[in-house]
C-alpha cells in the first residue's frame, strides 16, 4: 500500500473515532459545530505528525500497530473504561461469554497500567498476597500498558487448573515481582455478620452488590429487631463488584426520602433515583459505613448516598473512583469502540467516576509488612496469612464513633 493510502486510513480512523465521540449528526447544534471545527484542525496535526513518522522515523514505521495505538490512547485518554478493540479483539470480544475460571482480583487501569482494585478473599489472588493498589505490569510476556481495560480481564480468565503468570509491581516496591497463580472457579463470600457490643451493634460485611448479596442482606436486616440490635455496621471496605441496580435497592433500605443517585451524561437523559418509602427496611438506627481504596462502583454508590443523605458517617479512606456507563460502538473495518457514556453522581453532584467518595472520618488501612511492599489490610478479623496485621484499626474507630452514638 502506498505511503499516502496509509496515512489516509489512519487519518480516516482517527475521524471516525472522533465522529463518534463528539457526537456530530446533522441535527447538531452550534456547540456541536464548534467541537466538529475543534476536530478538524486537530486533524491536521495528526496528519503532519503521522507525515513525519512515515517519512523520518529512524526506521519504516508499522502503520497498523501506530494506528491501533494512536486509538487506544485516544479512547484511554477519557477514563479507563473507554476503549478501542481491533478487530481481531473484538471478535473475541463477542465470542466471550463469561462464566470461565479467574483468580480473584477486580481489575481497572491507573496509571496505564492494569490495576488491583480489590481481591476476593480465600482466592488465588489473596493467597499470593495481592492488594489494592498492585499495578499489573505484564501478564504473560505481554504489557498491560499496551492493552486495552476490556482485554485485560478476558486475559485474566481461562479454564479451570491452567495457569496466569503475572508480572506485579507492589507500592513501595519498584521492582516488578513474578506471581504465578492457578486460575479457579471463584466463589463470592456470602455476607459475613458479627455482634459487636453485647449484640446492640449489627456487623454486615457483603462480598460484592449483586442479587444474591443484598437479599443476603435485606433478609438480616429484616431480623434486627427480633435480635435485639440497634445499631448498624456496613463495611464496604473491598466491595467492587455487584450491579448499580442492586446497590441502589441497598441504599433504599436504610433511605425513606432523598436522591440516591443520579446518572447523566452528553447524549444521555439524565436519570435520578429516589428513595421509595416502601422498600426502607432501617432508616433510623445508627450508621457507619466502613470504606477504603478497593471500595467501587456499587458500593461507592450506596457510601455515597448514605454519606449525602446525612444518613451514616462514612470512616475509612478515599474510595477507588468507579461508576461509568458504557456503549458500545461498531466500526466498519470490524474494530469496536467501549465508550463511557453517563456518570453516576452522588445526591452532592461529585461524579464517582471522576472523585470516588471522600469519608468524614479518614483512618489509613493498616500496614501489613511495609518492608516487603505489600498493601493495606482491611478484613474486619485478623488474616493469618499476611503477617503484622494485629489490629484493625478502622473497624475499631468505627465501632468507637457507634458506641458514642445515642
Amino acid at each position: 500500500m502506498p505511503k499516502s493510502s496509509k496515512i489516509l486510513l489512519l487519518v480516516v480512523s482517527v475521524v471516525l473515532v472522533l465522529v463518534v465521540f463528539l457526537g456530530v449528526n446533522s441535527t447538531g447544534v452550534s456547540a456541536a459545530t464548534d467541537a466538529q471545527d475543534g476536530a478538524y484542525k486537530q486533524i491536521n496535526v495528526y496528519s503532519e505528525v503521522l507525515r513525519h513518522i512515515q517519512t523520518d522515523y529512524v526506521v519504516e514505521p508499522n502503520i497498523p500497530k501506530v494506528t491501533n495505538g494512536a486509538l487506544r490512547g485516544l479512547l484511554e485518554s477519557l477514563d479507563a473504561d473507554s476503549s478501542y478493540l481491533t478487530p481481531t479483539e473484538y471478535t473475541a470480544y463477542k465470542a466471550d461469554k463469561g462464566g470461565k475460571a479467574q483468580v480473584g482480583i477486580n481489575i481497572s487501569k491507573r496509571y496505564g497500567y492494569a490495576t488491583v482494585v480489590s481481591v476476593i478473599p480465600g482466592s488465588p489472588a489473596d493467597k499470593a498476597n495481592l492488594d489494592d493498589g498492585d499495578l499489573i505490569e505484564m501478564i504473560g510476556t505481554e504489557d498491560t500498558r499496551e492493552m486495552s481495560l476490556a482485554v485485560v480481564q478476558r486475559m485474566l480468565e481461562g479454564q479451570p487448573g491452567t495457569e496466569l503468570v503475572l508480572g506485579v509491581v507492589r507500592p513501595r516496591n519498584p521492582n516488578p515481582e513474578k506471581v504465578t497463580l492457578t486460575r479457579v472457579n471463584v466463589t463470592l463470600p456470602p455476607v459475613s455478620e458479627t455482634m459487636y457490643e453485647n449484640s446492640s451493634i449489627l456487623y454486615l460485611k457483603p462480598g460484592a452488590l449483586d442479587h444474591d448479596h443484598v437479599q443476603q442482606v435485606e433478609a438480616k436486616l429484616k431480623g434486627m429487631q427480633k435480635a435485639g440490635n440497634k445499631k448498624i455496621l456496613l463495611d464496604l471496605r473491598d466491595v467492587a463488584a455487584g450491579d448499580m441496580a442492586e446497590a441502589t435497592r441497598l441504599a433504599n433500605f436504610f433511605l425513606k426520602t432523598g436522591t440516591i443517585a443520579t446518572l447523566e451524561g452528553q447524549k444521555f437523559p439524565k436519570q435520578t433515583f429516589e428513595a421509595d418509602e416502601k422498600l426502607a427496611i432501617n432508616a433510623t438506627a445508627p450508621m457507619v459505613v466502613l470504606v477504603n481504596r478497593g471500595t467501587s462502583g456499587p458500593a461507592e454508590l450506596v457510601a455515597g448516598a448514605l454519606l449525602d443523605d446525612k444518613r451514616a458517617d462514612l470512616i475509612g479512606e478515599r474510595t477507588f473512583g468507579e461508576g461509568a456507563q458504557q456503549k458500545t460502538f461498531e466500526l466498519p473495518d470490524g474494530a469496536a469502540l467501549i465508550l463511557s457514556v453517563a456518570k453516576y453522581e452522588s445526591p452532592s453532584g461529585k461524579k464517582l467516576q471522576d472523585d470516588g467518595v471522600m469519608p468524614g472520618v479518614l483512618v489509613a488501612s493498616t500496614i501489613a509488612d511495609e518492608a516487603e511492599g505489600f498493601g493495606d489490610t482491611t478484613s474486619a478479623q485478623p488474616v493469618d496469612h499476611k503477617p503484622g496485621v494485629t489490629v484493625d484499626e478502622q473497624l475499631s474507630k468505627a465501632l468507637d464513633v457507634l458506641k458514642a452514638k445515642a
